[in-house]
């Protein structure tokens, strides 16, 4: 039986600002990509994400990125191969802190906004990721855009990998993301979302934004919680998974 995981950027408020809508989409999702104070995220609103994550029976990960607070890591820096590693390190360390206070696993590390971007065609910077990660702990799960050079990059490194599609982005017939410069690269009506989804799990297609099909294997799924009406397309996702028979499993019940 085809299982599935549902990811969703959480614990990206820092300060006084708040980002997202993570008490209530956790509900639905079953995997946690928790920021670590580079693009979003500090030590209270970490620790309070790892709570509820635990409370919830989500896996926990770090969504490591580029030190941006202010672009929010969604612009791409000029950062040689040994910085980006050790920036890696640096915020996955962090996460396990707040982990292990609590009692839990990390159980995977996802790339944040303009780095997971970049590493789509960056071969060095991927591997300086990937490098990071398995110096810190082998058995973690790297998330990477399903159909990428990621996920070999993260193979040949010895690496765990979930292939990774976009609940609710945009595709360019090369598989890659529509940029959100651009109209259209986010869909928000929930029954459209939830029927990408369906086809994404049962059939492995992608709809591309030209109409083109792509077939991509798919293990994880990445719904987002700071968009209009997220908790709503969240929940439609889950219920709409529950009601075809698609168990929806944190990645590390089945990878």
């Amino acid at each position: 039986m085809k299982k599935i995981d549902l990811n969703c950027d959480m614990g990206e408020s820092f300060g006084h600002y708040k980002i997202g809508l993570d008490d209530e989409v956790i509900k639905y999702v079953t995997s946690a990509n928790i920021g670590c104070g580079f693009h979003g995220g500090d030590p209270l609103v970490m620790r309070k994400t790892v709570k509820i994550a635990k409370e919830n029976g989500v896996g926990i990960g770090a969504h490591p990125g580029f030190p941006d607070l202010m672009g929010f890591g969604r612009r791409k820096m000029d950062v040689t191969p040994e910085e980006i590693k050790n920036y890696v390190l640096y915020q996955i360390g962090s996460l396990y802190a707040f982990a292990k206070a609590e009692g839990e696993k990390l159980q995977h590390i996802k790339p944040h906004g303009a780095l997971y971007n970049a590493m789509v065609n960056d071969e060095r910077l991927s591997r300086a990721v990937m490098e990071g990660i398995a110096e810190f702990d082998k058995e973690l799960i790297v998330l990477g855009l399903a159909g990428s050079k990621v996920i070999n990059i993260a193979e040949e490194t010895g690496l765990k990998v979930a292939s990774e599609a976009f609940a609710d982005r945009a595709y360019n017939p090369d598989g890659t993301l529509v940029s959100r410069r651009l109209p259209n690269a986010v869909i928000t009506n929930p029954q459209e979302v939830l029927s990408r989804v369906i086809r994404m799990t049962k059939e492995e297609k992608i709809e591309c934004i030209n109409g083109e099909i792509i077939e991509r294997k798919i293990d994880t799924i990445c719904v987002h919680g700071d968009s209009p009406g997220a908790v709503e397309s969240v929940k439609v996702i889950r219920q709409g998974l529950e009601k075809e028979g698609i168990p929806a499993l944190p990645m590390k019940r089945f990878l």
